[in-house]
This record gives structure tokens, sequence and C-alpha cells, in this order.
């Protein structure tokens, strides 16, 4: 039986839910001590005192630090070597090493206790003095200083993008859209906060750390503490989520190394849930303008797509809001351009759908108010202007974009709809529906990925690599790949990872996972595989001495060839015969260059029923359809989930998800869950998934693109679009709140809200 393609449930679903996983909160060590962090209270300035003795007089209390007595970091974050797969701090300040203050809740002092609750109520009687400073915290505040930067999302990608004459083709056009949008923050809500135990054998550092990169973990802090690579372990068994907060290292794993090391003791750190909104990053309070050129026949003459966005005072972060846009339909003339503001808050980070959840919501109200303009159906407009070819001119490494449309309209019931706005009605609820078409660039800034594989005499087999399990379905998938590299049993194979003395794996960010670990894991079994048919085929006691390798193959364990009929060996028997108590292989896979003559985008289409209370102005999402196309599925129990997954969480960016910043104080408004709103089972609407078929020979040697993200991308725009087809309104602001949606006063501005 061939495993990959096949919907099997997880092998680490019953340690999951009898309690034998363990995630890095619930590590115990001998000797155990707490940290708690205590985060400044203003958003610009320097500390100027600290009076800590009534928090080291509180019983269990073992040290209270300050930025004194803290050593120097060994390398400034900013110039840390700037490699994809190695060193990936969340932001170039490192906090504690001066009395400055770049945004509120930055560390400006550790408490260590012998218990948790020790920790933090000694933690509450730290006073910390200030000399504030004018803070900028809101696009508002600093729209005056806005800059063009040179480039962002971590150095890796331009600021602009640019090609043909976008003015020219603006001015040749029969029809124009010209929208703007204003989005709120956004913030990481995983289960689990970030957590972190640190703990010292003399000059070796053993940390266990909630993590999507535990590479990067292992060399951050490495070259942030002056020590060798070799002497850093990081050990990740479960992740309860991450969705891009633990993509990047941020300066609380490296303290509580600090704060252990100090101690000599283990110290563990749980961020608090107010913490995380100021300690992992953010997708960032932004606005997108939408200029769209078109034809009387719907053909797009030109795109000028432009970002503004807050960024820190030390790191020009933005996400990529027009790498989609610039790519997914045909258009010679373009323009996208991304401006930031220097605030006091600390550096956004990827968030799921990073760039592209927003650019695209962006792009596809556009297109929709464009298809509104011309008469032309929206599914149609987006098919006339669909290309086979990227912007250089190079076939997509698989397309499916044209399947995925047809297939999920007609899932959907697009066809049966009234195009015109506001006639559909349940009782009080106004009905609407939308669409949006979705994409994800495909990551191939990965440095090689590998695995090893090992099977035993008994014909039990492993494979290895470094990369953990964060909620996505990591160990199911890679067991199933390493059993069909191999060619072993499900039953036989076991998948071993969260840890980095184990072989290489990079980050899990950007849909890459399944594709890197996929293709690693592939290549450790295969290589593993083609050792043993070399070792079957010289054996003269084998049946299948002699005959040629190409020849042979592997299934369940047993090794056959076509020109030996019934001839048959075992990997069992193979090994005993030649007193190997093992066999092993490395496997190495390294994707391909940035620089490939292919279009690398994964595309999707979304449709979406709305029912709007005009009165109280409620959304209610009633239905999400969406159709993908995301190369070879590995599993699709996992890919159902993660996009599904993915879908309710654009529906919660649409209507839910959003936080401002207090200017009186440059602090969140929102820092809890009771405030920061997410969707509950109650919110779900249903949602069905479909799959489109394409081969993908260019992505890795299983044609696996990725679902992390995709999902996502495109459903607040389909909401978005229902919702102007239920009212007759558009809303421009995300998240479309009641009183955005119920009174038409207060959208009457494109910025502040709509139209």
């Amino acid at each position: 039986m061939i495993a990959v393609g096949t919907p099997v449930t997880r092998v680490d679903g019953p340690a999951k839910v009898t309690g034998a996983a363990r995630y890095s909160a619930e590590i115990s060590l001998p000797g155990m001590t707490y940290l708690a962090v205590v985060g400044a209270t203003v958003a610009s300035g320097r500390v100027t005192a600290i009076d800590a003795d009534a928090a080291r007089a509180t019983e269990g209390v073992l040290a209270v630090l300050s930025p004194e007595d803290l050593p120097k970091i060994a390398a400034e974050p900013h110039l840390l070597p700037s490699l994809v797969g190695g060193p990936a701090p969340g932001e170039s300040f490192f906090p504690m090493q001066d009395d400055v203050v770049q945004y509120a809740g930055q560390p400006v002092a550790l408490v260590i206790a012998e218990e948790y609750e020790q920790a933090h109520h000694a933690a509450s009687l730290v006073r910390v003095s200030y000399q504030p400073a004018k803070s900028i915290t809101t696009i508002d505040e600093g729209r005056d200083q806005a800059y063009e930067a040179q480039r962002l999302f971590g150095g890796l990608m331009p600021a602009r993008s640019e090609r043909g004459d976008v003015e020219a083709g603006l001015a040749g056009a029969d029809v124009r859209v010209e929208v703007a949008y204003r989005m709120a923050a956004n913030h990481h809500n995983p289960i689990e906060a970030p957590s972190t135990v640190a703990t010292w054998d003399g000059g070796n550092l053993t940390l266990y750390e909630s993590t999507q990169g535990i590479r990067a973990t292992q060399q951050t802090v490495a070259l942030l503490l002056g020590l060798p690579t070799a002497r850093v372990r990081v050990i990740t068994r479960f992740v309860g989520g991450g969705f891009g907060a633990k993509a990047m290292v941020w300066p609380n794993v490296t303290l509580t190394a600090m704060a252990s090391r100090h101690v000599g003791r283990p110290v563990k750190l749980m961020l608090t849930r107010p913490q995380m909104f100021t300690s992992n990053g953010h997708r960032e309070e932004q606005e997108q303008r939408i200029t769209l050129g078109a034809a009387r026949d719907g053909r797009l003459t030109a795109i000028r797509h432009e970002k503004l966005s807050i960024t820190s005072p030390f790191d020009d972060w933005a996400e990529p809001a027009t790498g989609v846009s610039s790519q997914l339909y045909g258009c010679q003339n373009y323009l996208g351009i991304h401006r930031l503001i220097k605030g006091n808050t600390m550096t956004p980070t990827f968030t799921r759908g990073p760039g592209e959840s927003l650019g695209v919501f962006t792009l596809e109200t556009a297109m929709d108010e464009l298809a509104y303009q011309l008469g032309i159906d929206p599914v149609e407009l987006r098919l006339r202007n669909h290309t086979p070819v990227d912007p250089f001119g190079n076939p997509w490494s698989s397309d499916g974009l044209v399947e995925c449309l047809r297939l999920a309209a007609e899932r959907f019931g697009w066809s049966g709809r009234n195009p015109a706005p506001r006639t559909t009605r349940d009782g009080q609820w106004l009905l609407g529906t939308g669409v949006a078409a979705a994409a994800y660039p495909i990551a191939f800034f990965m440095p090689p990925q590998r695995a090893r594989a090992r099977i035993f005499a008994d014909g039990s087999a492993i494979v290895q690599t470094s990369t953990q399990e964060f909620g996505t379905g990591v160990l199911t998938m890679a067991t199933q790949v390493g059993a069909d590299a191999l060619g072993v049993a499900l039953r036989d194979m076991e998948f071993q990872a969260g840890d980095s003395d184990l072989p290489n794996s990079t980050a899990a960010v950007g849909s890459a996972g399944a594709g890197m670990v996929s293709s690693a894991v592939h290549a450790a079994g295969t290589a593993l595989r083609d050792q043993l048919i070399t070792l079957a085929v010289g054996d003269e006691q084998s049946p299948l001495h002699g005959a040629g390798p190409g020849s042979v193959k592997v299934a369940d364990g047993h090794l056959t060839a076509a020109e030996r009929p019934g001839a048959v060996d075992t990997y069992r028997e193979l090994l005993s015969r030649n007193h190997l108590s093992d066999a092993e292989a490395l496997g190495t896979w390294r994707p391909p260059s940035l620089d490939t003559p292919h279009g690398l985008l994964t595309f999707g289409a979304q449709f979406a029923e709305v029912a709007v209370d005009p009165e109280l102005g409620l959304v209610r999402v009633r239905r999400l359809n969406g159709a993908f196309a995301p190369g070879r599925v590995l599993n699709p129990l996992l890919a159902h989930s993660q996009l599904m997954g993915g879908m309710l969480w654009g529906m919660s960016q649409a209507l839910l998800e959003g936080n401002h910043m207090d200017p009186r104080y440059g602090r969140w408004a929102e820092t809890n869950l009771a405030e920061y709103l997410v969707p509950v089972n109650a919110d779900a609407p249903d949602v069905h998934v479909d799959f489109v078929d394409v081969d993908d020979e260019l992505v890795g040697p299983l044609g696996a693109k990725g679902v992390g993200e995709i999902g996502q991308v495109g459903v607040a725009a389909a909401v978005a679009n229902a919702v102007f087809h239920a009212t007759g309104r558009r809303i421009r602001s995300l998240p479309m709140a009641p009183e955005l949606v119920m009174d038409p006063e207060l959208v009457t501005d494109p910025v502040a809200g709509g139209q």
C-alpha cells in the first residue's frame, strides 16, 4: 500500500489526547526556577530608576536583574549573518543592554523565583521610574515621516516592484477603480504561549523552546551569547501553534538563558497572554491603496498598489503586499510601493498569510468593484485576466487557478445568484455572496534540507530530521513519506524530530514545511533503499543476486525484480545474512534557486455567503467554499484541516480581529482574548474544501507546494464582496465591525472606512 496520498490519522494523536505529549512549558527539571519579565509601561524614553527592594524581599525570590546585572550580548542582532536558514532574530534591537525604552512592553527587568506565582508576584512589586519621550505609535501620528525603504520582510525582497508604464496604462484605460483601505493590526494567539526552559551544564546550554525553527533558535542564541553552535542544543517536541509568532527568535529566549546562567539553575519562562501582544511581533497596522485600469472587455491595462505601515524604530519591516498583486493577473503595467513609518513598537513579523492575506484583499475587492462597473460576472472577470505565465514570461511551475475558480463556483452554486446587490433576503437578514481568487508565493529561499534514515534487522525503521510538530501534522506526513521512500509498511516506520542534534531542517514558514521536510525525508529514505538494493544484488546468497538494481522494487520490506519472477528477498533476511544490526543513510535535498525560469505561486479560489442584519450591523458567514491547487496532497486529512483552519482565520480577519494603539500611552488597547476577538465554534460556518490536481515537478521530488497559508488568502475579500452584494455598500476597513456595517455615516471616508 502506498502511504502518501492517503488520509492517515495523526500518529501523535494518542500522545496528545492522553497527555503524554510534552510541550516546552511542561518540561520539569531538577532545581527548576521561574522567570517573570517586567515590561516597560511607556512607549519611548529612558529608565531612570528601578526599585526592586520589595521584590527581592519576597519569599522565594532568587534574583531581580536590571540591565546592569546582565552581560552585554556578544553580537548585535543587526550584525548577525544574513543567512536564510541561519540566525533569525525577531528584531535588531536587544533589550536590557542600556536604559533606552523603544516600545511599551519591552523587558526592563527580570525576576527569578522558586515558584511561578512567587516570580509574578514579585515582578508586580518592582517599581520602574521613567523619563518619557514623545512616541509615534499610529499611522496618523507619523504620516508625514513616511519613507520608502530599500528592502523589507527581513531583507528578503525589495520595497518597490515596477514594470511597464503604469501612468500610460491608466490613461489609456476605459474604466478605472481607485480605492483605499485601512487594516487594523493583528496578533498571533496560539493556544500555547511562547515558553522557554534553559539549563546549563558547564559551558553547554540546552533550551526547551516553543519554536517553529529549531535550527534558527540554536544559531541565534549561540551568536548572541558568543557560544559555539555545537554548545547550544534546542529541543522542541511539540508546539501548541505558532502562525509566525514562533518563526523568529525573540529576546525572551536569550534572556531566559542569561537568567539561568546567573542563578546556576534551570529557568522556565512562560509568557502571559498580555505579554504575547508585546513580545513576539504582530501584523502591523497598515493602509493600502490600489488603482486598476481596464478596457471595456475587463482586461487589465494597469495596476498601481501602494502600502503604508508602521514598523519599529530599528527595522525596515513590512509584510510584502504586492507579491501576488504583481503576478496574479496578466497586466503589462504594474507599480507596487511599500512605505514605512518608524514607530514605537516592536518589529512586526510573519503572521499567517503574511502580506498576501491583505494584499490579495486589496486586489480582489477592487476587482469586484471593477466587475460591477463593467457589468461582468466577477468570476468571468478573473478568468479573462488569467495568465499562463508570470510577468517575466515564464510558465507557472504548476497552475490550476482556472480550475479552482470553476470547481468552487460550481460547488457553491454561483450561477444561480442574482447579481444585483440588496435583492435577496432571509427574514430581516440581507443575503450576499462573494468571490475572490487566492494565491501565495512558493518559498524557495531555504538552504539544503537533510534527514537520516535507519533500518534495523527486525525490519523496523526510523527517519530523523530537526523539524518540529507545531500542530500541522508533520510527524504523520513524514512517517508516510519515509515509509514509501524506504519501501516499508507504515506500521514499521517511525519519524523522529524536535532536536537540533538531528540533521538540519529549516524553520516551518511560508507554507514550506511540508515541501522541505518531505523532500529531505524522501531523499534519506530512497538513499537507504538504494543502498540496500545494491547490497542485495551483490549478495551471492540473495535470490536477487546479479539482478539490475534499477529493476528491483521494494514494498512492505520485500524486494522483488521483474527480471526474476518469484524471487523475493526481505530487508530482515538481507541484514541478518550480512551480519548487520542496522543500516543508515543521510539524504540531502536542495531547493531550486529563486531565479528558476518558472512562476512560483500556489493558486486557489474562495467563495462566501453572508447574512447581514442591517439594523445591528451583524455579519454572519453562512458558507465558505474553497478550491485549491497545492500540488501533490501528501495527506488529504491533514491538508483539509490546514485549509479549513486557514479559511476560518480569514473569516476572523474580515470580521473580528483588530487591535489599535492608544496614542495617549503608546500601548495596545487590547491585550487579552476577552477584548481581542477571535471566532468561536458558534461563529464557524459550513466550510467546504476541494482539491484541484496539478503536477509540479519543480517544487520537489513529491510535488508538494504547501497549504499552510493559501487557505486564509482570499477569504477576507470574498466575505467583503459578499457584504457588498448583501447591502450595496463597500466597507473599506478591516475588521468590518458592526458599527461600520450598520451606520452609513461612519463609513463615508474611503480611508477611514468605506463609502
